[in-house]
This record gives structure tokens, C-alpha cells and sequence, in this order.
């Protein structure tokens, strides 16, 4: 299976050692032309407005959005800010995940923590949930499912049909629950 990662900006090449451990193929997204074929596509961390700037500049944008509709994606931080509807700020984006998000809401650099994350299922051990200047999901939309929770409940993941979004960043652990549970999306077909 060939899965993309958007290597426009940001946190890429760290997606590569999970997925080839999971036996999938990464494939560095930086043109529409390398868009065929992949069963599904990671939008990592990094700087949301200079990667949707990026996007636009490479006309990436419409090709994204029309992948979102029939295969699987995953932003992870920025990228979750590149899929939202709603961001607290305009930048350019896809706005095909029905989410509210302020941008940088946990604070700055300095202010990065890792804490722990509950994925939902009952005596799943916590995973390691690494927080860079993340966005906090201030409202889910209709048909949007929260897949991950700080212990105070509040929401850091969520997904809605074969698009997945998450506050933190699981490629910086050793942890490849995540990265799979994207590889069974992925492995779903067309939607």
C-alpha cells in the first residue's frame, strides 16, 4: 500500500519509519502529479499557513480536496488546521472536516508537552501525546467523531468517514497505533 505525505513543509520524513514498519510505502506528496495511486495521505505538523500558501502556489489545493473525498487522510496538527472548516484565523485551507480550531491554542514552543491520550477503547494503555504549539478543536461538527481524549475529556483527535484529524503528533513516538489505525483507513477503497 502507498501512502503520501504532503512534504511541502514541516514534520514528513518522521511518518516514514512508522509506515515502513507497518509495511506500507511512503511516497512524498509535493506536486498534483503525485497524488495517483496513493491509498491514502498524511498532511503533517509544521506551519499550517505556509503549507496552505505552498498548496495553492503548486495548485495542490483542488487536487487535495478531491482526495479527501474518495480516500484516506490525516492532518496531524497543521494538517489538522488545513482540513478544518473553521480556524480562528483566515489562511488558506481545505475545509473538508467539520471542526472548529484555534491555532496555537496550548501556546508556544516552549510551552510543548506530552501527555497522555486516551483512544477510546476500554483497558487500551494511554498513548504518549506530544503537543507542539497545537491547535485546540473547539466544536465537532455533525458526523464528526472524537477518537481521541486528554483525561479531562477534552477532545484531541477526531474522524469522520476515511478523514482523520489530530492535535498531536504521533509520528514523534515510538507508539504506531495511530499510524495503523490510518493503514486499516486506507485499506478501505474508495469511499
Amino acid at each position: 500500500m502507498k501512502i503520501g505525505i504532503l512534504a511541502l513543509q514541516g514534520a514528513f520524513q518522521e511518518h516514514v519509519p512508522h509506515l515502513e514498519r507497518l509495511g506500507a510505502e511512503p511516497v512524498f506528496v509535493r506536486l498534483p502529479q503525485d497524488l495517483p495511486g496513493l491509498s491514502g495521505l498524511i498532511l503533517p505538523g509544521g506551519e499550517s499557513t505556509v503549507m496552505g500558501k505552498l498548496a495553492e502556489k503548486y495548485e495542490l489545493m483542488e487536487p487535495l480536496r478531491e482526495f479527501a473525498g474518495k480516500r484516506a487522510v490525516w492532518g496531524i496538527c497543521a494538517g489538522m488546521i488545513l482540513l478544518a472548516e473553521n480556524v480562528d484565523r483566515d489562511q488558506p485551507g481545505l475545509e473538508v472536516l467539520d471542526i472548529e480550531v484555534t491555532r496555537n491554542a496550548y501556546g508556544s514552543q516552549r510551552n510543548s508537552f506530552i501527555r497522555e491520550v486516551c483512544l477510546g477503547a476500554p483497558g487500551e494503555p494511554p498513548f504518549p501525546g506530544v503537543f507542539i504549539r497545537a491547535p485546540r478543536i473547539e466544536s465537532v461538527g455533525s458526523g464528526v467523531t472524537p477518537v481521541a481524549l486528554l483525561p479531562d475529556e477534552t477532545v484531541v483527535g477526531v474522524c469522520r468517514d476515511r478523514v482523520m484529524a489530530t492535535a498531536f503528533h504521533p509520528e514523534l513516538t515510538e507508539d504506531d497505533r495511530m499510524h495503523r489505525r490510518f493503514l486499516d483507513m486506507a485499506a478501505g477503497g474508495d469511499a
